[in-house]
């Protein structure tokens, strides 16, 4: 009896506390917002063989047509193609006919369909895709459309509410909810978005739709999850809208994206490398590489150098300066505040255009090894043609490393660069080098793996 009467008072504890805290209600949101939102169905033609000339009667969807396919003898089938369809959601922007969605929903597809609220159908031109921010803008042609209103991710707050509609498996129209988890995400490859974070319940099928605040506005376009099982963890990434229009009007207006480009290679600065540095706190983005005859190698950015500010804007992060650079006009004059040498230092450069793609390749072999330092490096000296099939003027192979160059995260195959911002070019003149520091202390070294550079601090013990 008395825990009938403590659970009836906790229900009328709930209630009024519900009622005197305003849970949300989001049906008004859906009513009013919900005919914009779409379902995009994709075909894509894929070309395969005629399947299991010994098992004719199984499909390619059977579970068994996969294991007699693998421990079958090989067969020379005929060559066929067939459809492969896959389900996606976006929203509609102008009542003309632009529909925002991912870029990872329509490419590579020979077909896009749309299908409205009303069930009417149509089919979708791709008007242009970009990768980087997972964007793409296509239309259908229809007239007085329902549109959404689009809101200011700037002004969202983390732990706010928001909400989600698409179709997550097929599911038209789901509604889903939750709040902002985070702000300004940094995912890898993914530099040039500040994603929203949510705890939104995002599936296979809702990328592309859009995520509204209360007031019923876009903020986000929903991407992409975290997750290790394939479906939905509780993270969940939205692009901000602004983002997305800033990509949606260069599509619309030339088919393509143009960004801003410096031409160096940056990495996060952490504790120990502000230290070495100088600097009182780990802000900044630290250049570990600088291509030539890019704007920045003629602005004069020199490798070590730590960008603290660009066009009058803090970088307090190394994730922060792509998306600053991206966002800047090709051809425009911007003032780069640098650390450089224990000094702060202005310097004013012309952004240039990213190039479409960038590839590059090197390769190494090493000498005779030799013993390994204080720090755990076996370190050897480049032939001259090795210096010249990898384009630089100086370095030492690492040929092994142990104890606190190995914990430092240094790998055989590396070229040392640097020490402490000083080039090295013997192993000789790196020992001199190491030969002053004491157990405890920390340098930095400037290490190349591949075609990419990054500094490495290194404690020794």
């Amino acid at each position: 009896m008395l825990k009938r009467l403590l659970f009836s008072l906790f229900l009328v504890l709930f209630a009024t506390l519900s009622h005197a805290q305003g849970l949300p209600d989001f049906t008004q949101l859906v009513e009013k917002q919900g005919p914009a939102v779409v379902n995009i169905s994709i075909t894509q033609m894929v070309r395969g063989d005629m399947g299991v000339p010994q098992f004719p009667g199984l499909s390619e969807d059977d579970p068994f047509y996969e294991f007699f396919r693998r421990f079958q003898p090989p067969h020379r089938g005929q060559p066929r193609e067939h459809k492969t369809q896959s389900m996606g959601s976006g929203f509609i922007i102008s009542a003309d006919g632009y529909i925002l969605t991912n870029a990872h929903v329509v490419d590579g597809a020979d077909e896009v369909n749309v299908r409205l609220t009303d069930k009417s159908e149509y089919k979708a031109k791709v008007i242009g895709t970009d990768r980087r921010t997972d964007v793409a803008l296509i239309k259908i042609a229809a007239s007085n459309l329902p549109k959404v209103t689009l809101g200011n991710p700037d002004q969202l707050k983390v732990g706010e509410w928001v909400v989600a509609i698409g179709s997550p498996f097929g599911f038209e129209n789901s509604v889903t909810a939750g709040i902002v988890s985070a702000k300004g995400r940094s995912l890898p490859q993914e530099n040039y978005v500040p994603f929203i974070q949510t705890d939104v319940a995002i599936n296979p099928g809702n990328s592309g739709g859009p995520l509204f605040n209360m007031k019923g506005e876009v903020v986000g376009i929903n991407s992409q999850i975290y997750s290790r099982s394939g479906g939905y963890m509780g993270v969940a990434f939205s692009i901000p809208i602004d983002v997305a229009m800033e990509v949606s009007n260069q599509l619309k207006s030339g088919g393509k994206v143009s960004r801003g480009w410096l031409g160096v290679v940056i990495q996060e600065m952490n504790k120990e490398l502000a230290e070495s540095f100088g600097l009182s706190k780990p802000s900044g983005a630290l250049v570990a590489n600088v291509e030539k005859n890019s704007p920045a190698d003629k602005a004069g950015l020199e490798v070590s150098d730590v960008v603290l500010k660009f066009d009058g804007k803090s970088v307090e992060s190394s994730s922060d300066l792509p998306r600053l650079v991206g966002a800047v006009k090709p051809g425009k004059k911007i003032t780069v505040q640098v650390w450089r040498k224990g000094a702060a230092k202005e310097l004013t450069l012309t952004v240039g255009e990213m190039p479409t793609e960038k590839l590059a390749q090197s390769s190494r072999s090493s000498k005779s090894a030799k013993a390994a330092n204080r720090a755990g490096l076996t370190l050897n000296e480049l032939s001259e043609s090795q210096l010249r099939e990898m384009k630089i003027d100086h370095g030492l192979l690492v040929e092994d490393a142990d104890g606190p160059a190995a914990r430092a995260g240094i790998q055989r195959g590396d070229v040392i660069l640097s020490f402490n911002n000083r080039d090295v070019k013997t192993v000789e003149q790196f020992n001199q080098l190491l030969s002053p520091y004491k157990p405890g202390s920390t340098f930095a070294l400037l290490v190349r793996r591949g075609n990419n550079a990054l500094f490495v601090p290194l404690r020794l013990e």
